[in-house]
């Protein structure tokens, strides 16, 4: 009999406050996966649509990178850093190597965009070098 005595007291007895709370718990949880999704939308709302990925996109980021490397180009709020020759002169050779390896396959106004492109820079590189 002692035994079926302990059998009737572990009985789990489950009340209505830990259901509510849980509950509780439940929707808290929701409306914060709810609120970092929105964030989410928000921050990809604010930066916009990105452009095409086609050959010009690719010129004009290498030439941004270069730019930036050259310190002819800041961030807006950011001390100015010195110039970065040699990461200006990769970018650069990254282009010509684009502009070898494409020869004849691009359209007139590709060629003459990466044409001009990479004699501004290289004008550009000698001016910050010298």
């Amino acid at each position: 009999m002692a035994k079926e005595e302990k059998k009737e007291e572990k009985k789990i007895i489950v009340d209505e406050d830990w259901k509510a709370e849980a509950q509780k718990e439940k929707e808290i949880l929701a409306a914060q996966e709810e609120a970092e999704e929105e964030k989410k939308q928000e921050v990809k709302d604010a930066r916009g649509p990105l452009p095409e990925g086609n050959f010009a996109a690719l010129v004009s980021m290498l030439t941004t990178q270069s730019l930036f490397a050259l310190g002819l180009l800041h961030v807006k709020g950011q001390e100015e850093k010195e110039p970065d020759l040699e990461m200006a002169k990769y970018h650069i050779d990254i282009l010509e190597t684009i502009q070898e390896k494409t020869k004849g396959n691009l359209t007139p106004e590709e060629e003459t965009v990466l044409s001009n492109t990479l004699n501004e820079l290289r004008m550009g590189y000698v001016k910050v070098a010298g």
